[in-house]
């Protein structure tokens, strides 16, 4: 019986470690072919992320954590925290264009090299949540909202 609880145990953790060695190489390819190109597209500003969500062409994530959101969310934004992005990132949309977003842009940056490391094509609002509240308040709150 020990033998067997031993073999079994084994095995789990080979394939634990096999599943962090696959995502780490994952991460290393990812990171050993960036380019300047890549830098570039993977960051998106409030104007053009105002536009693609009135044409139902993206999803746009909050990334922040739940004490962050009791104060001000975004109806529009599918809410996953950064955390629960291991966890959760299979309700994504493969299809379309993912954006990460949280107050500033430290943890959507966080998130958008997670997604981008599973293959999901995504960017991170480079002008934060905060940011994009500011676009939205100067005029283009109504603009946005009737779909304009």
């Amino acid at each position: 019986m020990k033998n067997i609880l031993i073999s079994v145990l084994t095995v789990v953790f080979l394939s634990f470690s096999w599943t962090a060695f696959s995502q780490t190489n994952e991460l290393e390819n990812y990171i050993r072919g960036f380019s300047y190109e890549d830098a570039q597209e993977m960051k998106i500003f409030s104007k053009e992320l105002s536009e693609l969500i009135q044409k139902g062409e993206v999803i746009l994530v909050d990334v922040r954590f739940k004490e962050e959101k009791q104060s001000w969310f975004m109806p529009f934004a599918m809410d996953i925290n950064l955390g629960d992005l291991p966890d959760r990132h299979e309700e994504l949309d493969r299809e379309k264009l993912i954006v990460t977003a949280c107050a500033v842009k430290d943890r959507s940056i966080i998130a958008m090299l997670y997604l981008r490391s599973l293959g999901y094509n995504v960017r991170y609002l480079d002008d934060g949540l905060v940011g994009f509240a500011d676009f939205l308040k100067g005029g283009q709150a109504r603009k946005f909202k009737e779909g304009k």
